[in-house]
């Protein structure tokens, strides 16, 4: 029974206002997490918990020191996942993949990231109207008054959001529309994906995003199609991967494209061409394959020759405008090409050009009486020639409403700011697959002041409901758990996921297409003349996305994986278009990367100015690239990053902008780079061969084991140890666990999800662009990158200036390698590391006094030191330096202090807490308990973690493996990590150029 004493003082307590007027202790620490409730549980799947209570009396589904999972899907502007919410006393710390489903189910490093942006200090806290703040009662009242009086004349009510495929949400906005019926809801996606949807409505008659079944591919030919990056909206590198394992049947992927991708690096065969030349390519195989017509290019020649020969087993992707998607789909069809499905597409995009633009137009006739832009940015992702008309527009509309999560340039012109909760504060749901849903539950309570888009409409639009959770249960229950594999509303929760039981085939039009085909009939290939202007190529880095993450400092200091740059972006540039215009990078004696600056021109008007030029190996002649999201001017970390505004030249939402000039200015800019090498220098780090060597030799030839010459001749490494000089050859006995590392080459693609992954495990700090400059970055896991030259003839550790033109790529990630005959841990003074029985190389933090020889004496360089506290440091204003930011924590987990060395640890923490639960149940621990950080957010699946002992586990037959090989072997280290060589398949692909 609940006192009258106790009421009162949980009236007055207000653990938000406590949290921001100062540091917090341990014990308002305790208050806080007390406040923070999990609305859902996974083990009872129980309702909304409506009020939080303190820890005087603990909630039954919070046991301090066990973590909860609770399934979601995280979705914003351009992301979308199914994923697993790691929670601590109530705290979400960590985004796991949510493995219950069948799509969706990988966690990029944008997704892991979305939980930093939860504890943004800068979020909006409360809502405001006219700039002074408000209270959502007369928030409610101004709008429903406003509303109730464009109802009454002809303006339309628009909701401008990014592609939001909520079932429950259109429900509602259906329902808003009976009461307001000038409504209309506009897709706006900073990044469009309009042209594909087109394409494949006009050729397949279903406007979304076919899905790919690479299951019985033989032949990937991609036309700028960066598939491993964000050119499908449903992550395809897993797919990928399963079919490039080093078999007779091995997938082979040829890409042609201008910009360097990871997609590219990965490729077999890599043609550098710029855009025009890629779009001509693919017209000349369309016509040969569907029209008989000879390629007039070798190298077209070539390949069209090659899907002949593989038929169904080949697929095509292509990028660009709509015509490439249209072709490339034609020959898919044409090919019977078994990768393409005809009752599976992704809906998680929905942008619609047209649709757009007509809104711009109704803006301008001043049609618009009421607009709401929920979650989107158009001020800043407009292009040059349409944003400051549309600012000027929104400016004039009688109610301007913004739904966003923070601060941005739209907001600012918006006459009420109705803010929303972060995802993981929210419900929701999403139909991202055909007859394939998901829910979005919360795994706090609300930190600010803010309400979900839903709810305001649901008050708004005066329904019977109480709020959205209802809304959103009575919808579930009534239109999709009866079709449903689940029995109710609480067991959908508890998978995250639901499919439709017996659904009918999507009724499309996938036969081929006789009328398209005729199209492209008569259609010629001009020769292109010769331009002194470039082509600009705009993409998507794998941290920054379309920009909607831009104030995270985890995003921002993540090395891109092709250039090892972090906090910019830059236009990127050929090595003989760069010499052409005496463009230059260079090492500066500090160590940094320099480069110089132009100006972008279009039509003889400066767009983009002092932007940086990157030169980039592989980069198409002829051709620029360009990333998005950067530029960005509110919050703190738009005070530290330079960048560029990309989507000011994204005219017609266009990824290709011709007839670009760029002219030299004065400006120098420093990179904040990690990896100057480009090369291996001789050295055989990464090692790599054919598939038709690999079949057909010995494994002397393509995996020669390392040997080591001494006084005693010549022997393995594993022969000799520094500790038993006259016993070396004995082996060692190892009890109990011993945990071992791999990382398999081939499947590694770099996409920088583990490096994400090993920051919010391990606490790892976040430094900055000017101490990345003085290579001080703090990642405990790297991923090197490393060029070398395509021609066979000459030798693999050639110079740096032979590797611009085309070369082959390969990736290599590196941590700890944890060291049986550890170097670091001789010469530590005051014994700070030294080796665990399991296998781990551990640091005792408080002992190490910051003598540095460990890292020294480590031949691999993967120590950290911490040169200043990262925490309580206004110099390093990051999310370790305010309350809330340190909310994120993992509490198992300590933060190091100024002066001491760190690494990665193999997440001990996780492998003792395996231990300790099997140990508590009195059984063996199963192999797929065991797993880093790193091992289980790699979509992938290159990274394997386990126990060497127990000879049944994945990790003792990957050591088996006849490619397993360990780097720097002939140290004698005796490194617990190991790797498999990579394999590219060119079997009957002769040289191309």
């Amino acid at each position: 029974m609940k006192s009258n004493k106790k009421n009162k003082i949980l009236d007055n307590y207000n653990p938000i206002k406590d949290l921001f007027q100062g540091r917090t202790s341990r014990r308002d620490f305790l208050k806080w997490v007390g406040f923070s409730t999990a609305s859902v549980t996974l083990s009872a799947c129980k309702g909304p918990v409506v009020k939080s209570i303190p820890y005087v009396v603990k909630p039954e589904n919070i046991t301090p020191g066990i973590p909860n999972y609770y399934a979601s899907t995280m979705i914003d502007s351009f992301d979308i996942g199914s994923v697993l919410v790691k929670t601590r006393e109530g705290r979400p710390i960590k985004i796991e993949p949510n493995f219950s489903s069948e799509f969706f189910n990988t966690t990029s490093a944008r997704i892991q990231s979305s939980l930093l942006s939860l504890y943004d200090e800068e979020r909006l806290k409360n809502p405001s109207l006219k700039g002074k703040k408000s209270s959502w009662k007369e928030i409610d009242n101004y709008i429903i008054q406003n509303l109730k009086y464009l109802s009454k004349t002809k303006k339309d009510i628009i909701f401008l959001s990014y592609s939001f495929p909520s079932f429950s949400t259109k429900k509602l906005i259906q329902d808003f529309k009976k009461k307001y019926p000038r409504t209309k809801w506009v897709t706006y996606d900073p990044i469009s994906y309009s042209k594909a949807l087109d394409a494949s409505e006009e050729i397949f008659g279903i406007r979304g995003f076919p899905i790919f079944d690479l299951n019985k591919s033989e032949l990937i030919v991609s036309f700028d199609a960066d598939f491993l990056g964000d050119w499908s909206p449903e992550n395809m590198a897993k797919f990928y991967v399963f079919k490039r394992k080093p078999e007779k049947n091995m997938m082979q992927h040829i890409q042609i494209e201008s910009n360097m991708t990871i997609t590219g690096a990965n490729a077999d065969i890599r043609l550098s061409r710029k855009p025009s030349e890629i779009k001509q390519m693919l017209i000349e195989i369309f016509q040969n394959i569907c029209l008989g017509k000879k390629p007039k290019d070798k190298n077209t020649e070539k390949v069209a020759s090659l899907i002949n020969k593989m038929g169904s087993k080949s697929v095509i992707f292509a990028d660009g405008d709509q015509e490439s998607y249209e072709l490339s789909f034609l020959i898919n069809q044409k090919i019977n090409s078994h990768a393409l499905q005809n009752d599976k597409y992704i809906f998680s995009k929905e942008s619609n050009d047209n649709q757009f633009n007509n809104f711009l137009k109704d803006l301008e006739n001043e049609n618009v009486g009421g607009l709401f832009i929920h979650n989107v940015n158009p001020i800043y992702s407009l292009p040059l020639s349409i944003y400051e008309k549309v600012k000027k527009f929104i400016k004039k509309i009688p109610l301007t409403v913004s739904l966003s999560m923070s601060k941005d340039e739209t907001n600012e012109v918006m006459d009420v700011s109705a803010p929303i909760p972060h995802w993981l504060e929210s419900w929701g749901d999403t139909y991202p697959v055909t007859n394939v849903y998901t829910l979005i539950q919360p795994t706090i309570q609300c930190i600010f002041n803010t309400r979900q888009f839903q709810d305001s409409l649901v008050i708004w639009s005066e329904i019977q409901e109480k709020n959205y959770y209802e809304y959103l249960k009575n919808t579930w229950e009534k239109n999709i758990i009866p079709k449903s594999n689940v029995s109710s509303f609480n067991e959908a929760l508890f998978h995250g996921v639901v499919k439709i039981k017996n659904h009918k085939p999507i009724s499309n039009n996938f036969s081929i297409n006789q009328k398209k085909i005729k199209k492209y009939e008569k259609k010629i290939v001009p020769q292109k003349k010769i331009k002194t202007n470039f082509e600009l190529r705009l993409y998507t880095k794998i941290s920054m996305g379309d920009g909607h993450q831009y104030n995270n400092p985890w995003l921002q200091e993540l090395p891109d994986p092709i250039t090892r740059t972090t906090w910019d972006n830059y236009l990127t540039i050929s090595y003989s278009d760069a010499n052409k215009m005496e463009l230059k990078n260079w090492n500066s004696g500090d160590g940094s990367l320099n480069g110089n600056c132009v100006d972008l021109i279009k039509k003889n008007q400066k767009i983009i100015q002092n932007i940086p030029v990157f030169i980039q190996p592989g980069q198409a002649l002829g051709s620029l690239g360009l990333a998005f999201g950067y530029g960005q001017k509110k919050g703190k970390l738009s005070k530290i990053v330079h960048g560029k505004n990309a989507y000011r030249i994204y005219e017609d939402f266009f990824i290709i902008q011709d007839n670009i000039e760029i002219k030299k200015v004065d400006r120098i800019h420093k990179f904040s780079c990690v990896q100057l090498h480009h090369t291996m220098v001789g050295r055989n780090l990464v090692k790599e061969t054919d598939l038709d060597i690999f079949l057909n030799k010995p494994k002397e030839i393509w995996n020669e084991k390392e040997k080591v010459s001494t006084h005693q001749g010549v022997l393995f490494p594993e022969e000799i140890s520094i500790w038993n000089p006259n016993n070396h050859k004995k082996k060692e006995k190892k009890n109990g666990h011993h945990f071992n590392l791999s990382i398999d080459l081939n499947a590694c693609i770099g996409c920088g999800a583990c490096i994400i992954a090993c920051h919010s495990e391990n606490n790892v700090p976040v430094v900055g662009k000017e101490e990345i400059e003085k290579y001080r970055d703090m990642h405990w896991l790297r991923i090197d990158r490393y060029y070398f030259s395509d021609d066979p003839s000459s030798e693999r550790s050639n110079n740096e200036n032979n590797i611009y033109e085309n070369p082959k790529v390969t990736f290599q990630p590196i941590m700890c390698q944890h060291c049986d005959h550890a170097p670091c841990e001789t010469v530590c003074p005051v014994g700070a590391t030294s080796h665990g029985e399991q296998g781990q190389n551990m640091m005792a933090y408080n002992r190490c006094v910051g003598t540095r020889y460990c890292a020294n004496n480590c031949p691999y360089k993967v120590r950290r030191f911490n040169w200043f506290n990262y925490v309580n440091n206004q110099k390093f204003d990051f999310n370790m330096n305010n309350a809330l930011g340190k909310m994120i924590l993992n509490p198992d987990v300590v933060v190091r202090s100024r002066g001491v060395m760190e690494k990665c640890s193999l997440c001990i923490q996780r492998t003792q807490y395996v231990i300790g639960i099997a140990k508590k149940e009195n059984r063996k621990i199963q192999d797929e308990e065991l797993e880093t950080a790193c091992s289980i957010s790699c979509p992938t699946k290159a990274i394997t973690f386990g126990d060497i002992n127990d000879p049944t586990s994945l990790i003792s037959k990957k050591i088996k493996n006849p490619r397993s090989y360990k780097l720097l072997d002939f140290i004698g280290v005796r490194p617990n990590v190991s790797y498999q060589l990579k394999i590219r398949n060119k079997n009957e692909i002769e040289k191309m150029k």
